[in-house]
């Protein structure tokens, strides 16, 4: 099952966020078997962070929250709010994404 998984970055992101990159992007890496996608979310402007937007696969809601609550970025609070959705795969066109 695919889960989609957007967050709201707090207002203190940008001050936490580099002590805890490193370890984020090891998390995330780690779990290539069910990350289907991931990325920041940015103002129009793409200068700051909005909060992060991924995409996994995997059996529950349960499974999909135990993924987000093993992100050190959400161990650290760098998040205000966090929403799983159930999805479904619907066009797929990962090569449109070149370049971006």
């Amino acid at each position: 099952m695919l889960w989609a998984i957007s967050r709201v970055a707090g207002p203190d992101f940008a001050a936490k966020r580099e002590q805890g990159l490193q370890a984020h992007l090891d998390y995330l890496r780690s779990q290539k078997k069910i990350l289907v996608v991931s990325g920041a979310t940015l103002t129009d402007d793409g200068r700051d962070v909005t909060g992060s937007l991924l995409i996994v696969n995997v059996g529950s809601r349960a499974e999909a929250r135990a993924f987000v609550d093993g992100d050190p970025f959400q161990k650290a609070g760098l998040f205000t709010n966090v929403t799983i959705t159930r999805m479904r795969k619907g066009q797929w066109n990962p090569q449109a994404a070149e370049g971006a």
